[in-house]
């Protein structure tokens, strides 16, 4: 449309592919120009920034490259001055790393040390007032007007100069406050700082605006247990032994299990680095034939192409609980998850979309965003404890039902409509992938499940009531019958958003699963 509201974004969770380009289209300023274009209508957005050069990484026209951090770091105040959708709530933005990149340990320590950073305004902050508060006090307190100024004969002044040494105060400070003291003032103007979320004291430090995930292979995982050596690749080298065809040759070797402390150290500090099991989320990608997946959306439940786009929308599942029995009303609970297929399938059609390149991929893959919400309110109206056996089963019980349930409704559209525009030559993954969700509905032998290395904790058929068992495996066998015979309209149908925002909307007492 040529305004923004005559079509709107319903889409909240994009991923973007960034180049490693600095000006041009698709490129690393473009990226923020298309990222600020989202965060102004409330939407977040992801994006692996593997491709951009290392710190000191050389230019095909001479130099080095100023590596992945600055770049971070420019992106970082990006997001952070604008608010999202107008609204006071800020940017939401995931910035996801290839655990081969030479930078990872900048990335993995760059939040840690920004902490640092606050705890040092904090404090020092807190220390040098009083530090100023005591200056004045010493001086102005001394009785003969002749000695006052003078830290030889004033030992009070002497003293706190001492204090002020000791704590590392600045002596140009000291010598203000003495001259300041000597043209009358009793006291200035100096800010303590403190350590709430949005105080000044994090707006001067970066990385506050995005979650970190890394992106860890299963074969990194298996070089930390068994304590092997981690290569690390210019992007560069990586792109000359792919066109090659040959093993690129690493830059720098770390020890897996050092890089790992490093990671969970961090995690423990700062909360991030978060991890994304690229091997894992891989087995499962529907599209493979299109390429990896490489990022997720801010909050991470939505992973796919590079490029494209996911529309949610969310079931309070308290609102398909019978109040006398306290069970799922199962029929209406797939009612509700059909009509939604549909709704967020017509979506696609009526949204706007931040670029060319998205709106294509949107509509040859038309990837949806349907999940549920309150999970944790179900089970304790219902006595269950929430991390107990009977918990998990129930839990994988409504995801099954949910999702398959939306798949078969896909297909079915796709009967009418015809199937996405990727199907066909992603057809056998896709397939392959319905067939292990429907194997682990069944909670099958890990020997039956086609491509995976880390198999799924199937439906505990012990502890998951009966009926709800029954209509997992049901809707799993019928999802998979009518995508073999219709295909599918929909490459992704379902996501477990945190649904922190339209939980309170909902009036969910919990969010998120």
């Amino acid at each position: 449309s040529e305004d923004a509201y005559t079509h709107p974004q319903p889409h909240a969770c994009f991923i973007q592919s960034v180049s490693d380009d600095l000006v041009r289209e698709g490129g690393i300023m473009d990226l923020w120009t298309r990222e600020a274009r989202l965060f102004k209508y409330g939407s977040g957005t992801g994006s692996n920034f593997s491709d951009l050069r290392g710190d000191a990484e050389p230019l095909s026209g001479g130099g080095v490259s100023s590596g992945l951090m600055s770049f971070l770091k420019i992106g970082d105040v990006a997001a952070g001055s604008i608010k999202s959708g107008g609204t006071t709530r800020r940017a939401a933005k995931m910035v996801c790393l290839d655990v081969d990149h030479p930078d990872i340990e900048k990335f993995v320590n760059w939040k840690v040390k920004e902490e640092q950073k606050v705890a040092a305004l904090v404090a020092g902050s807190k220390k040098l007032r009083e530090l100023i508060n005591e200056l004045f006090a010493a001086i102005h307190g001394w009785s003969d007007d002749s000695e006052k100024f003078d830290p030889k004969k004033n030992r009070d002044l002497r003293k706190v100069i001492k204090a002020a040494q000791r704590a590392q105060m600045p002596f140009s400070y000291v010598e203000r406050i003495i001259h300041l003291a000597k043209q009358g003032y009793t006291s200035v103007a100096f800010d303590e700082y403190d350590t709430d979320w949005n105080s000044e004291a994090y707006q001067t430090v970066s990385g506050q605006n995005a979650n970190n995930s890394i992106r860890v292979s299963n074969e990194f995982m298996q070089s930390v247990e068994s304590d092997g050596d981690w290569p690390l690749y210019w992007r560069t080298e990586k792109v000359k032994a792919s066109n090659g065809e040959r093993d690129p040759q690493p830059c720098k070797v770390l020890r897996a299990q050092e890089l790992w402390e490093q990671i969970t150290y961090a995690a423990w500090a700062s909360a991030d680095p978060g991890l994304q099991f690229d091997s894992t989320i891989n087995e499962w990608h529907t599209c493979p034939v299109d390429g990896p997946i490489r990022a997720s959306n801010p909050c991470s439940e939505y992973m796919f192409l590079d490029d494209t786009a996911c529309n949610l929308a969310s079931l309070n599942l308290l609102q398909f609980r019978d109040p006398e029995t306290g069970e799922l009303d199962i029929e209406k609970f797939r009612h509700g998850t059909r009509l939604w297929t549909i709704v967020l399938e017509i979506s696609v059609l009526m949204a706007q979309f931040p670029s060319k390149r998205i709106a294509e991929l949107s509509y040859e893959f038309r990837t949806l965003g349907l999940g549920y919400a309150n999970l944790g309110t179900y089970l304790m109206v219902n006595g269950i404890s929430y991390d107990s056996p009977q918990a998990l089963a129930i839990c994988g019980a409504i995801t099954a039902i949910m999702h398959t349930t939306s798949y078969a409704t896909s297909a079915e559209m796709s009967k009418e409509l015809g199937s996405f525009p990727g199907y066909e030559r992603n057809r056998a993954s896709m397939l392959r992938v319905l067939r292990n969700h429907r194997r682990a509905a069944f909670r099958v032998a890990d020997s039956e499940y086609e491509g995976l290395m880390m198999k799924p904790m199937g439906i505990d058929s012990q502890h998951c009531p009966p009926d709800l068992l029954r209509a997992a495996q049901e809707d799993s066998d019928r999802a998979l019958k009518l995508g073999e015979k219709h295909g599918f309209r929909n490459a992704q149908v379902t996501v477990i958003a945190p649904t922190g925002t339209i939980g309170l909307v909902m009036d969910c007492d919990t969010t998120g699963i």
